[in-house]
């Protein structure tokens, strides 16, 4: 969606709340996905993603096209309803291991067998990745997140977050090499 026809969605959603599910339509999923990657936890993802779109929806009429578009914004909200849920619960989530697939039985194909075990070896890395991430601070874990998770510019994780670029980039440096270190240990 270009620049005028955001503008001219979100100007109609200010003045009717319906019209506001074009925009919700336009944004879930990326959002969504977004959380999800922040917190590996589906059913937690689709909570904050919900007061994610309830706060958007209540603060649409103070949006101001001021150097952030309304998807950096979303972001914001969204990166700030992450952090505030982990700064009230403290803790790290733990991923389940009934969340991952069950491996075929023995009467199952070899390739089906080794297929799976690849699948689990996948996920198994990502469980791995994101339990390290999760153990940033909340800054370096949106910084990441943002950047190679969601494939966001510099330009627009300053945006999100409300920082400059070369904030953005040094915390981004210093993010990575935490989690470098993270990895090793």
């Amino acid at each position: 969606m270009d620049i005028s026809e955001e503008k001219r969605k979100i100007g109609e959603a200010k003045k009717n709340p319906q019209a506001f599910g074009q925009l919700y339509d336009e944004f879930y999923r990326p959002i969504l996905k977004y959380i999800l990657r922040r917190t590996s936890d589906i059913e937690l993802a689709q909570d904050l993603t919900s007061q994610t779109f309830f706060k958007a929806l209540k603060g649409l009429k103070k949006f101001r096209w001021q150097n952030i578009s309304f998807s950096a914004w979303l972001y914001r909200i969204a990166t700030n309803e992450v952090n505030d849920f982990y700064r009230r619960k403290n803790r790290i989530i733990q991923i389940s291991l009934e969340k991952l697939p069950e491996i075929p039985s023995q009467d199952s194909a070899d390739s089906d067998l080794k297929l799976a075990e690849a699948e689990l070896e996948s996920k198994k890395e990502f469980k791995i990745l994101s339990q390290k991430i999760r153990k940033l601070s909340l800054i370096y874990q949106t910084v990441i997140t943002l950047r190679f998770f969601e494939k966001k510019k510099i330009s627009e994780i300053s945006q999100i977050v409300g920082k400059s670029e070369g904030t953005i980039k040094s915390q981004l440096h210093r993010a990575l090499e935490t989690l470098k270190k993270e990895m090793e240990g």
